[in-house]
């Protein structure tokens, strides 16, 4: 029996993409989302949130050059990736363990939510190469502008009734 580990977010990052390089050249990028829920209190009349925060670990090398060119605290994303748990040990040798969201370098998504001024029409950066471009690239507009047609072009035909 095969087996699915996908996690999707959209929601805004709580910090600036932190680096960190490695001996060997590699470089990975840690940051933080927030993701928030809002009702209305039905016995208070209220509003209510609840915020989740997220840790992203970005280890794919194109999405890694997108995150410290391009996000900052704040921005909109959204990202697709495997939900991983590690376990470590603290300064005073106590096991902890940290569960993050990992955009690896397969089937991990990362879209700019947030408009561009310099590049408003790339918004798409998978790792993975479909048809949406290859490794770290590829244009997706976020929105109006599709070249297929939309539900109201459908509704356009004579309806019998």
């Amino acid at each position: 029996m095969s087996s699915v580990n996908k996690v999707i977010l959209v929601g805004h990052l709580g910090r600036d993409p932190e680096a960190r390089s490695f001996q060997n050249g590699g470089e990975i990028v840690n940051m933080s989302v927030a993701t928030s829920e809002r009702w209305k209190d039905r016995a208070s009349g209220e509003q209510k949130e609840r915020t989740e925060w997220h840790n992203l670990v970005i280890m794919n090398e194109g999405l890694v050059k997108v995150a410290k060119q391009y996000l900052r605290k704040g921005s909109k994303v959204y990202v697709e990736g495997a939900l991983r748990t590690r376990k470590w040990q603290d300064n005073a040798g106590n096991d902890r363990w940290s569960t993050e969201i990992v955009l690896g370098a397969f089937n991990s998504t990362l879209v700019l939510l947030d408009r561009r001024e310099a590049d408003p029409g790339r918004t798409d950066y998978s790792s993975y190469g479909d048809t949406r471009g290859g490794a770290a690239g590829g244009t997706a507009s976020a929105g109006a502008g599709s070249t297929r047609g939309s539900f109201s072009d459908d509704l356009d035909d004579d309806v019998p009734f």
